[in-house]
């Protein structure tokens, strides 16, 4: 069956977030080691993206390593930073024939040379496409980027550059790694999983939620399809009624 059909392209979600979960466990049950499953994760990434494009969204914002994955073991650790330095040269090519451009939020400086250099090469060489940005979250935890959002914006009061009574929604926006994006969406959580894990809590206050069972190997077109028609049939009301949005 073919779920593109059923798709509203008029009410697509035009930021898009998904936490990639069950590379582990799927590789567990092939009975191969876990660094296998994220290498085959990649496959799931490069479909999505080209789907998304495909599809007309805007945003798309992958979770690919938080803060707190440093603390996974350092083998792991390792063949994830290498996972990433590879999948950034090969899909370069991808990126530019979709018209897609890099961006990358986090705690980058805690990632290792290579991959940084990788990263900012990457970012650099498709600053000037226009079909979709595509957001890798590295490094990047949102209690973190709260706390250094207001330590900024605590600085700025204390040096009077803003006033304690302009401080709003706007304002904190402004201090996110997230300030060129607009709020989520659509959050999408592969791997029977159902909680955020730390992820864009700001960002995703109104956003629709989207939980499925299937790990992220094996989430492919067909599975982001299934999402997006589940999206579109929610109601969106940011607190009002169903009568006043209408």
């Amino acid at each position: 069956m073919n779920l593109l059909q059923h798709i509203d392209a008029t009410r697509l979600p035009k930021h898009l977030a998904i936490i990639m979960d069950g590379n582990g466990r799927w590789a567990k049950q092939q009975g191969l080691l876990r660094a296998l499953g994220h290498e085959s994760g990649t496959k799931s990434v490069k479909v999505i993206i080209e789907s998304s494009a495909k599809l007309g969204i805007e945003f798309l914002t992958l979770y690919a390593f938080s803060t707190e994955n440093w603390n996974r073991p350092k083998l792991e650790v390792e063949t994830l930073m290498k996972v990433l330095i590879n999948s950034l040269k090969k899909e370069l090519t991808t990126l530019q024939k979709n018209n897609i451009k890099l961006n990358a939020i986090g705690n980058l400086e805690k990632l290792p040379k290579s991959a940084q250099k990788e990263l900012l090469d990457v970012i650099d060489k498709t600053k000037d496409n226009t079909q979709m940005t595509l957001t890798l979250a590295l490094s990047y935890g949102s209690r973190e980027e709260l706390v250094s959002a207001v330590k900024n914006i605590c600085s700025k009061v204390k040096n009077n550059i803003i006033s304690i009574d302009s401080i709003d929604d706007s304002i904190i926006n402004e201090h996110l790694y997230t300030q060129n994006l607009p709020d989520v969406d659509l959050l999408i959580r592969t791997s029977g999983e159902h909680r955020i894990s730390n992820f864009l809590l700001w960002q995703i206050a109104y956003s629709e939620l989207y939980f499925t069972d299937i790990l992220w190997p094996d989430f492919k077109e067909q599975d982001l399809y299934e999402a997006i028609i589940s999206y579109q049939k929610r109601e969106r009301r940011f607190g009002k009624t169903s009568e006043q949005i209408k």
